[in-house]
């Protein structure tokens, strides 16, 4: 079947479309109907049905028969060492963490906060709470101890699942202390914490309210699954508010267990038993959805990799874990991949390893420019599949559905939307844009399941933060365009358009020109402010390695680039060149702080920084240009 058949089918039927997918989850009660608008425009999915995460994710794979086969592989180069967990021994094991935290009180509807590192025990705890009908908040491992009470305070857990330590190359990051630091510091208290110890750091407990691990689940009776409500919510995920505050993004249970299920096979091609790996974090969407529930719910093994794209040794570990764990379909940012582009830019440890198992290679997380994905293309030669979604949806908007048709590819479109969007670009106003002409991108009401319904007691700020600025529509907050084809190109963040004597430029065409450049391993470009024009375009460089070139003769090279393809508009006359970009864990670039630094303006270190030393290197270099003036 053709993809325009499936989206069409889903236009003309959206109520049949997610009944039939619905099909291919176990409910204890089947629902009624698929879509619930009685609070328009609050949807709900699959409301009345009744059902359980876990038991999608692992018992009925057991049941299956397929208890021998590989639910998880952790991949951890930081502690050298790698081990499988079966999905008859996942069920067991997380039967008993389930069982201990029913036997201290946990039930339907408590909060659970889970803060650990890149280890299969976090997806146990997942599951664990999932067992329970518990609502997990996964908070990014070695966050801060302040933003970690934040979201003590918020979501109020009645436990809290930790490990001693996180490893990163070259040192050990004390999880303990941070726990502890934020436990005091919220206003919050949980009754008690459950800490896995590792090997390479023993935290010292907390008698009477810190228990161990394993110690914990001595001796309890496993739980079974507890059937909750469709619209019942599975977890809650802060993101970053742009007030400062978090916003904890609620997952409704069926609506996200029927969407998933339906992912893994049309968007990312793979069969059940085949080898997913997204090389993400627990810590974000793309570890909820595609490291833990989706490839579970499909019958997929999972890679937990504990490691750096480089580093952990070298720019080679990702293709060294797609050999000996013969994965099917990767999934990663671009970020990771300009990385090992800049440290092995003629794809030389590529050659070392066996690939043969890949069938493709997925981007998301930020804009995947161009060169990135031309280089991909080139050194695995598989699909390259741009795609785009968000943490408020939980799975992709647009893509490209290898597992229905290979649509054409458009490099720097994420191609098309997904069965279940319905995605406009409009202008201010909220009028339809033009094919090819700049707009706010928004998805028309409903969103399809699995997607926000609201954010965490905080229904107001949901309202205001994406449906009251285009009334009957879904705010993403990206700017971007769509072409005749239909294909989507998403620009910029709505924050990142830059408005230079009245034009209004993307900052994300000026970046795919300045990554064109054959020293340039990965850039980003900023609006800096200009008496004159309002704004001016100011590019930031981080060259290849190896490169030693004059860095003025790079600028005036890149400067020439943006002025050919773009033309005078773009006033592009300003760029300097840095060791590295400001980015969050996640691998997102900071935008919006070095725009602060180079205005001179104050600003918060963000907690989601990967290291905070780099806003110094910026200030710095952006001083010899006559910006960031003390």
């Amino acid at each position: 079947m053709a993809y325009s058949d499936v989206y069409a089918g889903w236009k003309a039927d959206p109520e049949g479309f997610w009944m039939t997918q619905a099909e291919a989850i176990d409910w204890v009660k089947k629902p009624s109907r698929a879509l619930f608008a009685d609070n328009a425009p609050l949807y709900e999915w699959f409301k009345d049905g009744m059902v359980n995460t876990c038991w999608n994710a692992v018992d009925r794979h057991v049941l299956a028969g397929r208890g021998d086969q590989l639910a998880i592989i952790h991949d951890s180069p930081v502690t050298h060492s790698t081990r499988g967990i079966t999905y008859a021994e996942l069920q067991k094991r997380v039967a008993s963490l389930a069982g201990a935290l029913r036997a201290k009180g946990i039930e339907k509807g408590d909060r659970v906060i889970i803060y650990m590192p890149m280890v299969p025990e976090a997806l146990e705890a997942m599951l664990a709470c999932a067992r329970l009908g518990a609502i997990h908040s996964v908070v990014f491992g070695g966050f801060a101890a302040a933003e970690l009470a934040v979201r003590i305070d918020d979501a109020k857990p009645k436990a809290i699942i930790a490990a001693s330590c996180g490893i990163e190359p070259g040192r050990v990051v004390h999880y303990k202390p941070l726990l502890d630091g934020a436990i005091e510091m919220a206003t919050h208290k949980p009754d008690f914490t459950v800490i896995f110890q590792r090997e390479q750091e023993v935290a010292k407990l907390i008698e009477g309210r810190d228990f161990a691990w394993h110690t914990f689940q001595y001796g309890v009776e496993p739980a079974e699954c507890v059937p909750v409500e469709g619209d019942h919510p599975a977890y809650i995920l802060y993101t970053s508010g742009t007030t400062g505050q978090p916003k904890g993004v609620v997952r409704p249970t069926a609506g996200h267990l029927v969407a998933l299920h339906w992912t893994m096979k049309n968007i990312y091609g793979v069969e059940p038993g085949e080898v997913f790996w997204a090389a993400s974090d627990v810590g974000w969407v793309v570890g909820h959805s595609y490291i833990c529930y989706a490839p579970l719910i499909h019958g997929n093994t999972t890679i937990v990799f504990e490691g750096k794209p480089v580093g952990t040794p070298d720019a080679g570990t990702f293709w060294r874990v797609i050999q000996n764990h013969k994965v099917t379909s990767f999934f990663t940012a671009p970020t990771a991949f300009r990385a090992i582009k800049r440290e092995d830019p003629t794809g030389a440890l590529i050659g070392e390893y066996n690939l043969r198992s890949l069938k493709a290679l997925y981007l998301a997380g930020e804009r995947a420019d161009p060169d990135t994905i031309k280089w991909a293309q080139a050194m695995l030669n598989v699909p390259v599949i741009d795609h785009w979604w968000q943490t408020e949806t939980g799975w992709p908007m647009a893509a490209n559905p290898l597992g229905i048709e290979k649509l054409p590819v458009k490099i720097g479109s994420p191609s098309v939307a997904m069965p279940g969007y319905d995605i406009q670009a409009l202008d201010e106003g909220g009028h339809p844009q033009p094919a090819g002409q700049l707009g706010a991108i928004v998805v028309k009401l409903p969103l399809p399941p699995g997607t926000l319904p609201t954010l965490w007691n905080a229904p107001e700020r949901f309202q205001k933060s994406y449906l009251d600025h285009f009334p009957g529509y879904y705010e993403t907050g990206d700017a971007g365009y769509i072409d005749e084809d239909g294909y989507v190109y998403i620009m910029a963040r709505t924050d990142d358009v830059i408005n230079v004597a009245g034009h209004r430029l993307s900052t994300g065409a000026m970046e795919e020109i300045l990554a064109s450049h054959p020293d340039v391993a990965e850039c980003a470009v900023i609006g800096v402010a200009d008496e004159l024009k309002g704004q001016l375009p100011l590019g930031f460089l981080c060259l290849n390695k190896g490169c030693n070139r004059d860095h003025a003769e790079i600028v005036k090279e890149v400067v020439k680039l943006v002025r050919d393809k773009i033309g005078p508009v773009a006033a592009f006359k300003l760029a300097v060149v840095v060791n590295r970009l400001p980015k969050t864990r996640s691998g997102k670039i900071l935008r919006a702080t070095m725009v602060k630094i180079a205005d001179s303006q104050p600003f918060k270190t963000p907690a989601t920084i990967d290291d905070p030393a780099i806003l110094d290197e910026i200030r710095v270099a952006l001083q010899t240009i006559g910006f960031a003036k003390a």
